[in-house]
């Protein structure tokens, strides 16, 4: 039996379906298995090179981590960044990739993902109506090393209006960071809208933002920004190009014929299925976050699926599929990590709060370890290496901050001066003290060494220089920052009381291991060969960023270039 998209499973039997024109279900030149960035930028290139192509998604949603994230695509030399003015060049951007991702990822991929992704950037931008403005002065997370950019090479998706998908704009999944329905709000945004109570530039982007909003609702639009209008256009690509999105319809395996891929076997309402792909499979069902068994394998304790802001649906299928039948995997122990919040009901991913002024991480010890401020995977890889203690484990950390910080700047979406929620206390995940001495006490580290760490941060920051940690000392640290604030704008003492302590554990974006792959996005085994009729992107491969970041939108921006890469090889092949 074949399979079919579960609006025809009603109909009185499969009949129906096969005199309905273009209705040939069960057998497609491509198959591309999910609906995240990597997905549909595959499927609509496969599409737009003659051949004939069905997404699956294993959710009721498309869009994957993709749609929950903040949207930013890291791409250098890409039209839109080069048109803005930007510096960059290929000799340039790939002396930064080679120093960022070191010797362990092929120069082979590093050279493809450079040299396709800006055709990749103008092939989407060709074929679908996605538009993209440059994020300005977002740096590269590594400024500082050779190629490095100070003003950055990351792009956001311009906003798209959602009533354009018709009955599909409820099914792109839900964003993890919470938009205010009267506003239109850009990753940009979000360094302004931290300081609306403190800075002139910071209201009138909030009031900018809500004039937005109030001109797409004059003009009958719902506007998509970030994660969830990148998906959007996408999703409208597809549309165009009439390329089918079955949902609901999870992959259980490969199917095989002799030593390469003929298909794939899905469920849908309990039964089994297969499909065949007369070309070949694309794998792009992200990373295995949400599995606690594969995390647990894989990866360094502790660990925990709630932690984690990628899809819920994102559980290793894709990974788990390849490696059933050979495929090599890599970078399993190692994700898309950064300093996170256990809030109750959903983790919150801290990004602007621990690089703003007057605050600063300890252990349990009572001891700053970090530069709070740093790439978000770097801290949390430093988290982990120092839990490799002997006397029990580092983790949590906790955040400690002052009254003035608290009256100064969002923390979440609390703004300043506004009380912390009840239940962040009644979960333990916020303490709250008069004085260093009794918080220390409640979060069980040393008084006179927490006291004695504020003394010295203190110091620091009255002489704008951070001497133990570097804070600061470039523009990816100040990025995040209170202009206000001299002469360091990352840094402010901690004086005023009562004091706050935020507990954070290691979360991510998702897992960066998967499917080891080459240049072509082609499935490889351990012994260096190519799995016949398979191909992957996305957080289902191996990052080509290796255990690394290089800037905002590393995942997104390999995510597509990958996708792109990898149909294209089957329709040259």
């Amino acid at each position: 039996m074949g399979c079919f998209p579960l609006k025809f499973r009603n109909t009185r039997n499969a009949q129906v379906l096969a005199s309905i024109p273009g209705q040939q279900l069960d057998e497609y030149d491509v198959i591309v298995v999910g609906s995240g960035a990597a997905g549909m930028t595959a499927a609509l290139t496969a599409k737009k090179r003659g051949l004939n192509v069905v997404v699956l998604e294993k959710s009721e949603y498309f869009g994957g981590s993709t749609a929950r994230s903040g949207g930013a695509i890291w791409l250098p030399n890409n039209s839109v960044i080069l048109d803005a003015g930007v510096p960059d060049s290929p000799e340039q951007a790939a002396i930064y990739l080679s120093q960022v991702v070191g010797p362990d990822v092929p120069i082979e991929r590093q050279q493809a993902f450079l040299e396709q992704g800006p055709k990749m950037l103008d092939f989407v931008m060709d074929n679908s109506p996605l538009r993209f403005r440059f994020l300005k002065n977002y740096s590269d997370y590594y400024p500082n090393l050779p190629g490095g950019l100070d003003i950055g090479r990351s792009i956001e998706p311009v906003q798209v209006d959602a009533n354009r998908l018709g009955t599909e704009k409820h099914k792109i999944n839900r964003p993890y960071i919470s938009i205010p329905s009267a506003t239109v709000i850009y990753s940009s945004d979000y360094k302004w809208l931290s300081l609306a109570g403190v800075n002139i530039k910071g209201l009138a982007t909030a009031f900018k933002c809500t004039m937005a909003a109030l001109k797409a609702a004059a003009l009958g639009q719902k506007p998509l920004t970030m994660g969830a209008g990148l998906t959007a256009g996408l999703r409208l690509g597809l549309m165009d190009a009439e390329v089918p999105v079955w949902f609901n319809s999870p992959l259980v395996d490969l199917a095989q014929d002799g030593d390469g891929i003929s298909g794939v076997v899905i469920e849908q309402n309990g039964v089994r299925c297969t499909i065949r792909a007369r070309k070949g499979v694309i794998i792009g069902s992200g990373g295995f976050e949400h599995n606690a068994e594969m995390r647990n394998e894989y990866q360094q304790q502790p660990i925990n699926t709630s932690w984690t802001v990628g899809s819920k649906d994102n559980t290793g299928d894709g990974i788990r599929a390849g490696a059933k039948i050979g495929a090599a995997l890599n970078l399993m122990d190692d994700s898309w990590w950064g300093p996170t919040i256990p809030v109750p009901g959903e983790p919150y991913f801290c990004l602007s709060e621990r690089s703003l002024p007057g605050g600063l991480f300890v252990n349990k010890h009572g001891k700053r370890f970090v530069n709070e401020a740093g790439p978000y995977c770097e801290v949390v890889h430093i988290m982990y290496k120092q839990d490799r203690s002997d006397d029990g484990s580092e983790i949590p950390i906790w955040m400690i901050v002052d009254q003035k910080y608290r009256n100064r700047y969002f923390f979440k979406d609390v703004p300043g001066r506004f009380p912390i929620p009840k239940l962040w206390y009644e979960s333990g995940v916020v303490k709250r003290a008069k004085s260093l001495q009794e918080l220390a006490q409640d979060i069980k580290v040393p008084a006179d060494t927490l006291q004695a760490t504020v003394i010295r941060f203190n110091g620091h920051a009255k002489n704008g220089l951070d001497e133990d940690f570097g804070r600061g000392n470039n523009m990816h640290d100040r990025f995040y920052t209170d202009p206000a604030v001299k002469p360091n704008p990352c840094l402010a003492p901690l004086e005023k009381g009562p004091f706050y302590a935020f507990k954070m554990v290691p979360g991510d974006l998702g897992t960066k291991g998967g499917i080891v792959t080459d240049a072509k996005a082609r499935a490889m085994r351990s012994d260096g060969t190519v799995i016949k009729g398979l191909w992957a992107a996305g957080n289902a491969s191996s990052a080509v960023m290796g255990n690394s970041y290089a800037g905002p939108g590393s995942t997104l921006g390999p995510a597509m270039t990958f996708g792109y890469i990898a149909a294209n090889n089957i329709a040259d092949s």
